[in-house]
């Protein structure tokens, strides 16, 4: 292997960003066959393009970009990838929806979680940092319809690091995950733990397990990772000119963590009814709006729109529950519909539901009814769901669903309505399956080829009611 002299400064991440930019419209294939005939650190051994396009093959691409255009050595570094520059180099897919809009396909995974080390180091000394403090971003577009993945082409190439006004949650972030590890609960780390930074997991089994500190239970291999919901408003508002952001909650230095924030700003409003809530938001000749509930919790945090750039940055989603007098709460809890014979595709570690449940953190909204049948607001709290639940109830009933509909729905007409052998609210303590379409010719096609009502997982009104701090329940 010869030595070759680089088209860029090593020392500098503007010239790196300089140079990489020139990848904007180019190919996978393109760059690795641009750098053939080159004197290359790489030997031509075996078939290095096939070796690369294979999708099994993790950081594939990233490799190709490292070797064939930045002309180094791929490796397993602690260090940034151009460590005299202090940069790290990122390749990830972004992908355009059927509204238009694109969004990041991913998250974006840092660095591997020793838990053994991470309990001991300071943020901003840590290995998570030195990979996240200043990230080149290639982003290339993924395209289902195209087999070979050395054909997906580069879109965007920026520098990055994250901005001054999601140090503080990232860094909140980072004590999260690092203090739950101490506490011994490895195993219980979920993305929805936190908002920006994730625990994600990363294994190349589900069944994959590593010893940690503070336990002798095994835990799941997990890296540090920006998330999804994260990456999406990045590529949106920091890599793509042009774009509309969202309005930030935080506008101000604040002293209190994000979280406590938000619960204090809206503990304001506390005893106000929904209708006092209007009067004070809505001017009498405007519309009040269908999805008033996420809307007047915007209105307290002085949000204008329908979204707030942390709400979206964290993949935070607002539920309200509305409480009875007699503290029972009146609807169990919807999520969005699901395809049966998309869900009979999945394997429960990487299904839609599963997936959903784990990377989503709730804002809890609390109404209570009065004696005047008012709704009055009681505060709010954060929640994701338990571990335990997740991978005890919750996993039961998903895999009892997909077994239904793998064996044929079994569907009957009782009292003139259409039921089905999908699992009932009495049959699990946490969730269960129910319709959730426009009504009963709102259908998705079966396996077998018949249709059936669109359906969705649905939590246990009494479940979410365990859920809620008890406060809520006090007059």
């Amino acid at each position: 292997m010869g030595t070759v002299k680089l088209e860029y400064d090593e020392f500098n991440p503007v010239s790196i960003e300089e140079y990489a930019r020139k990848l904007i419209g180019k190919t996978f294939l393109e760059v690795c066959e641009e750098d053939i005939g080159k004197q290359s650190i790489i030997k031509e051994e075996g078939n290095y393009k096939a070796d690369h396009e294979n999708k099994k093959r993790k950081g594939g691409l990233g490799e190709l970009i490292e070797e064939r255009y930045f002309h180094y050595h791929s490796n397993n570094d602690a260090r940034p990838d151009f460590d005299k520059a202090g940069v790290e180099l990122k390749v990830t897919p972004y992908k355009k929806n059927k509204n238009g809009s694109i969004s990041a396909k991913e998250r974006l995974v840092l660095t591997m979680i020793d838990y053994y080390s991470v309990i001991n180091e300071d943020f901003f000394e840590s290995h998570m940092w030195q990979k996240a403090r200043l990230i080149l971003l290639i982003y290339y577009l993924y395209d289902k319809e195209i087999k070979d993945r050395l054909n997906y082409e580069i879109g965007y190439v920026k520098l990055f690091s994250p901005p001054e006004s999601d140090m503080k949650i990232i860094q909140h972030d980072f004590e999260v995950i690092t203090q739950k590890i101490r506490e011994g609960k490895a195993h219980e780390l979920s993305e929805a733990d936190t908002l920006y930074l994730g625990a994600a997991p990363k294994a190349s089994s589900s069944k994959d397990r590593r010893k940690q500190p503070c336990s002798d239970e095994l835990a799941k291999p997990r890296a540090f990772a920006f998330k999804n919901s994260y990456m999406t408003y990045v590529l949106n508002h920091y890599i793509i000119p042009d774009k509309n952001t969202y309005e930030p909650i935080i506008k101000k230095n604040i002293d209190e963590t994000f979280e406590e924030y938000i619960i204090n700003t809206i503990n304001q409003y506390r005893n106000y009814t929904v209708d006092e809530l209007c009067d004070l938001f809505y001017s009498d000749n405007e519309k009040i709006p269908k999805s008033l509930g996420a809307l007047l919790v915007y209105r307290m945090l002085e949000i204008k729109g329908n979204q707030a750039e942390e709400f979206v940055k964290a993949n935070i989603v607002i539920k309200t529950i509305r409480l009875k007098q007699n503290n029972k709460i009146k609807e169990n809890m919807s999520f969005p519909t699901f395809k049966f014979k998309e869900l009979v595709e999945e394997e429960w570690e990487d299904s839609a539901f599963g997936n959903y449940l784990r990377e989503t953190r709730f804002l809890f909204v609390v109404y209570k009814y009065d004696v005047n049948e008012k709704l009055r607001l009681k505060g709010c709290q954060f929640w994701n769901i338990p571990y335990a639940d997740l991978e005890g109830n919750v996993k039961t009933v998903w895999e009892q669903t997909k077994k239904v509909i793998q064996n044929g729905l079994k569907i009957e007409v009782k009292k003139g309505k259409l039921s089905s052998n999908l699992p009932a609210k009495s049959e699990n303590p946490v969730c269960h399956v129910r319709p959730h379409g426009k009504n009963s010719e709102d259908r998705y096609e079966l396996p077998d080829g018949r249709t059936y009502p669109k359906q969705c997982f649905w939590l246990n009104n009494t479940y979410i009611a365990s859920q809620l701090e008890k406060h809520f329940f006090e007059e």
